[in-house]
Order: structure tokens, then C-alpha cells, then sequence
């Protein structure tokens, strides 16, 4: 017997068919008001790593050794892998905070977050498919703006302190 075929579940769908259940609505995913764009912000930080890493993998030579060739392989493939996964996860992110946080008035008063998520969202998607670093650092710095635009709704001045990654660059947080 599966459990759709228990008492208890033959009874609940019957009660269904009679009187069907309301729907529910709830205002948002899980009202909890916290949202940070550090997160965004660290996931482009590694799709940047990700495309130095894979720029400085020395690809091995046509006589090279099979294991040689197995682990450049591998490595671009991780590499690959973990750049898209973060590529995603800057998407993501700012979605989130674009659809939850920056409610109708928030958006009145920062107009440029729309066009700013879609250029991220684009950013990442471009960023993914590619290894260039100027796409992977543009992304940076699409995200650090949208940082700087989340950080003043709340009234915060922002600073710029350097990220202390092997990849470089800054991340944008209140001040």
C-alpha cells in the first residue's frame, strides 16, 4: 500500500473533491527582511579567480604525458564548472534582492536598479560563457554598483575596501 492509498489520504482527497481547500497567499518567499548583496559580490569575485586560473593553465603539449593531459583537463573542467555555478549565483542574488527588497516606492527611488539587474543578469550569463577577464571584471563591477544602490536605499554610505582574494578587487559594504 502506498501512502496516496492510505485511510487517512483516501478521506483527505475525498473532503478535496466535496470542498476543495481555499488557496493561501503569503506576501513574499519568507518574510524575514535581511538581505546583503555580499553574496553576489563574493560569487563574482570567484567567476573572476576562475578566469585568472584558467588563463594562467599552461595547456600541455602534443607529446605530453596522458596523466598530463588528464589533469589540465580536469582543472579547466573544475575551473569551468565552479565559474559557472557562481556565474548563476550572482544571478541569483541580485534577483532576489531585485524581486524581495526593492519594493514599487524603493524602486521610484532608485530607478536605476532595473536596468542595472538586467545588465548583471546579462553580465553573468556573458561572463559564463566566456574567459575573459574584462567580462568577469565588468561583472564585478555591475554588481558592486548594484551593491552601492542597495547599501544608500538603506540610508547607509558605502566604502570600498580591497577584498583580500588571490583575485583582486574590492567589495562594496556600509560604511
Amino acid at each position: 500500500m502506498s501512502v496516496l492509498d492510505t485511510p487517512r489520504a483516501l478521506v483527505d482527497r475525498l473532503r478535496d473533491a466535496v470542498r476543495p481547500p481555499r488557496p493561501v497567499y503569503a506576501h513574499c518567499d519568507i518574510p524575514c527582511g535581511i538581505y546583503d548583496p555580499h553574496e553576489a559580490q563574493i560569487a563574482a569575485l570567484t567567476v573572476l579567480r576562475m578566469d585568472q586560473l584558467i588563463g594562467e593553465l599552461a595547456m600541455p603539449a602534443m607529446d605530453a604525458k596522458p596523466e598530463d593531459r588528464a589533469a589540465y583537463a580536469s582543472k579547466l573542467a573544475r575551473y569551468t564548472a565552479v565559474k559557472e555555478q557562481h556565474s548563476e549565483r550572482v544571478k541569483q542574488e541580485v534577483r532576489v534582492i531585485w524581486g524581495d527588497y526593492f519594493t514599487a516606492d524603493l524602486a521610484k527611488q532608485y530607478p536605476q536598479v532595473h536596468d542595472l539587474t538586467f545588465r548583471i543578469l546579462k553580465q553573468a550569463s556573458k561572463a559564463r560563457q566566456g574567459t575573459g577577464l574584462a567580462d568577469a571584471q565588468e561583472l564585478l563591477k555591475l554588481v558592486q554598483e548594484f551593491a552601492e544602490v542597495f547599501w544608500q536605499s538603506k540610508g547607509a554610505k558605502t566604502q570600498r575596501r580591497p577584498s583580500l582574494q588571490k583575485s583582486g578587487g574590492e567589495l562594496v559594504g556600509p560604511a
